[in-house]
């Protein structure tokens, strides 16, 4: 940890999230009475943000990953023939991984499964499915870090004791730099040391316990319950094959309130959607013409229609060259999270616009620093303060770096989410010419009202505004203007973050290409080389606030070499792939991703008298560690051997 960062926040240390105003910490003590404090005193304090001292991950979790699978289905014909088919499956799963949302998550002896009913026969189906996940044992590491600092010592102790340590220092003549390295080694003192015994009854009660005031524990003992069926019509219409179907389903979502707003009960919510789809040959079957309508209708949004329409066409005398097109409409209703969550993540509350989640959602916070009348010592909020009456982070951000710029405050004005919706066109050529294969492909994306993550900053009093109009600068005067107040809750730090699900105004739009060839050369040798392209286009200038997501690399290259007769039962294949640098945007971290060079092989011996196979292999065989997300750490070299037997 680089204690020389005063308000240091690491990607992947935890419990340095927890920061205040120092300054504000003095004010305090001394509106508490503390003996020889005087408000001379605290002015030597900086009026900055300072972070308590976090944990790295390598201390919270062992990284360890475990994943076991059970499958089984029974299949029952009652008439002996196709006719009929009666199906039960079951699928059972269970392990530990390290997950990475907004948080990074130890799922540890998480359980999942699902069953399966399903009647078959030659012309439709019907299925009926059962998914239950149960977390196990997991936990939040960021509130591990944090619960386990405040087990040995609250933060108000602590942030106590790093004010009156600076102060102290700074009257006995040391720098900034000294006084702050000082304060935080006495507000340190006794400190939770990795691998002593104190430490480890501390985690071990932290990651039991589901409360984030105290603990970290995850709980998810959510189901889902999916059905569909579908009839295929070509024994009742002959001139083209035409299926109906249709699917229903209903969500339980039940985490105790940990991570959705369920804690007076498991939320349920139901969709369900109707389809219809008709195929026909043409000219000799060179042409097949597929269309498709299908009607989909969640409990908290409109029904959306999405219409699809493709042509494959077969040309040359073998009916090699393959050209397509397809042009279709389509939409995306959010999750369950982006309607359901209330998540705290240390940062910030994630928080689901369902319309009803915005009242289940309620905190009472403390109100911090200098005394505000007529507020008390505590104030409720709820999920409307986020959208009605909060600022933007990037506009709060400005006006705490310009020193107080009130101008460049911004109200929120967004809506809840709504499904977001798309208007996609794919055209793609294939075929096999002078033993080269062929494949080109394109597509052009048009998105209205996409779905991503907004933040924002509500004050605990006061109303947000635009350019809101500043009373008296003097904190220790409450201002009376409801716009003044809102000013006063966010230089004090009075304030919760949000991050909402919203969808953003502008028109987005995506295009990408790619063109992949192989072919046989020398012998048996294959050569393969391929390369996309993918661009989106947003203008984050007229929504700064918002995030895309996007996460992909504009430009990626991947080539080959093989031969799986290089000489008798022994064959092999070299792969190299590389990919630009690109921008990575989540909830937990934003940041560039570098670009990429990553080598492959393979061995394999085939073994004749036993009827079998062993391959061996390595990834990254360069051993330059390479990232894709970022926070998840850096991918080094792979290594892995197997044995198959084919009887």
């Amino acid at each position: 940890i680089d204690r020389s960062t005063i308000n240091y926040d690491g990607i992947n240390v935890y419990g340095d999230e927890v920061s205040t105003n120092i300054r504000n910490v003095g004010t305090a003590l001394v509106a508490a009475g503390v003996p020889n404090l005087t408000s001379a005193m605290v002015n030597l304090l900086p009026n900055t943000n300072v972070s308590r001292t976090g944990y790295n991950e390598v201390d919270l979790t062992d990284n360890k990953v475990a994943n076991t699978k059970i499958d089984f289905s029974l299949h029952y014909r009652p008439f002996g023939d196709e006719k009929l088919e009666v199906i039960w499956q079951s699928k059972f799963g269970f392990g530990n991984t390290v997950y990475q949302g907004a948080n990074r998550y130890y799922l540890n002896n998480f359980f999942m499964q699902q069953h399966k009913i399903e009647f078959k026969g030659e012309n439709f189906f019907v299925r009926g499915y059962f998914t239950t996940v149960d977390g196990g044992n997991s936990y939040d590491m960021l509130f591990t870090g944090i619960n386990i600092n405040r087990k040995w010592k609250d933060d108000r102790t602590w942030f106590g004791q790093y004010a009156g340590a600076y102060i102290s220092g700074t009257l006995g003549g040391l720098t900034p730099e000294q006084a702050h390295a000082a304060a935080r080694n006495t507000a340190d003192t006794g400190r939770l040391i990795p691998g002593t015994a104190a430490f480890n009854k501390a985690f071990n009660e932290v990651i039991a316990d589901p409360n984030v005031l105290s603990g970290s524990r995850l709980v998810d003992n959510s189901r889902i319950y999916h059905s569909d069926a579908n009839y295929n019509l070509k024994d009742l219409i002959s001139f083209a094959e035409i299926q109906v179907g249709g699917s229903f389903r209903q969500y339980q979502l039940d985490s105790g309130g940990r991570i959705y707003t369920d804690a007076n009960g498991p939320i349920y919510y139901n969709e369900y959607g109707l389809y219809t789809q008709a195929t026909k040959k043409m000219m000799d079957d060179r042409l097949k013409f597929t269309g498709s309508i299908r009607y989909d209708k969640s409990q908290n949004f409109k029904g959306n229609y999405s219409p699809r329409v493709s042509l494959v066409y077969s040309a040359g005398q073998n009916k090699n060259h393959n050209f397509r097109g397809s042009f279709q409409t389509g939409f995306r209703n959010p999750t369950t999270k982006d309607q359901y969550i209330g998540f705290n993540v240390g940062s910030a509350i994630l928080l689901g616009s369902a319309p009803d989640n915005l009242t289940r959602y309620s905190e009472t916070l403390p109100i911090s620093g200098a005394a505000v009348p007529t507020i008390g010592s505590s104030v409720g909020i709820n999920g409307t303060n986020a959208y009605d009456n909060s600022y933007t982070a990037t506009s709060a951000l400005a006006f705490a770096s310009s020193g107080g710029n009130t101008a460049l405050l911004r109200k929120t004005d967004v809506d809840v989410v709504k499904p977001e919706e798309v208007k996609a066109f794919e055209l793609g050529y294939r075929s096999f010419i002078n033993k080269t294969s062929i494949d080109i492909n394109g597509y052009y994306n048009i998105y209205n009202n996409f779905i991503g993550n907004l933040n924002v900053v509500a004050p605990l009093y006061g109303l947000a505004q635009n350019n809101p109009t500043l009373g008296n600068p003097n904190l220790a005067v409450f201002p009376t203007d409801p716009g003044s107040q809102s000013v006063h809750a966010l230089r004090t730090g009075n304030t919760r973050t949000f991050q909402l699900y919203t969808n953003t105004d502008l028109e987005i739009k995506s295009l990408g290409f790619g063109i992949g060839l192989s072919r046989k050369v020398y012998q048996d040798f294959e050569v393969g080389v391929n390369y996309n392209y993918a661009e989106f286009s947003f203008d984050q200038e007229k929504d700064p606030s918002f995030e895309a997501g996007f996460n992909t690399p504009k430009h990626r290259v991947k080539a080959s070499i093989g031969n799986e007769k290089l000489f008798k039962n022994f064959g092999f294949n070299v792969s190299g792939r590389w990919n630009s640098e690109y921008l990575w945007q989540s909830s937990f971290a934003d940041g560039m991703i570098e670009a990429a060079t990553v080598i492959d092989a393979q061995l394999n011996y085939n073994i004749p008298y036993l009827k079998s196979t062993l391959k061996v292999g390595a990834s990254n065989i360069g051993g330059r560690e390479y990232g894709q997300v970022l926070g998840a750490g850096l991918i080094g070299q792979q290594y892995f051997a197997s044995w198959t037997i084919n009887p």
